[in-house]
């Protein structure tokens, strides 16, 4: 595990924010949860995420943007996934965490 300083530089805190941000939205959310299953093309997680193709496409491009999911071509179609295992860690522990809240579950360490 990296070790952090006690006080955190302004471009990692700038960093954590924008990523975290990009969590802050439900569509966005569903669709990388839907990801951690592996490559899935834009209609795929469209039905999963319960939008419309344009609609997680949009979702899609500003995660790219932000460095979290990467795409590939595939033939015509676009296959993507999430970019590296600690937003697969960090999304399995937001949803560990968010469902310990919203079922009034013990907290552990």
């Amino acid at each position: 595990m990296t070790q952090h300083p006690e006080q955190l530089a302004d471009e990692q805190v700038s960093a954590a924010v924008a990523s975290l941000s990009m969590l802050a939205e439900p569509t966005r959310l569903r669709l990388l949860w839907a990801l951690r299953e592996g490559e899935l093309t834009v209609t795929e997680l469209a039905e999963r995420a319960g939008c419309r193709p344009t609609a997680a496409s949009q979702h899609l491009s500003k995660l790219r943007l932000a460095g979290l999911v990467d795409q590939r071509a595939q033939g015509r179609a676009r296959l993507y996934r999430l970019k590296g295992g600690h937003l697969h860690r960090l999304l399995d522990e937001t949803l560990a965490h968010a469902d310990h809240l919203a079922h009034d579950l013990p907290h552990h360490d």
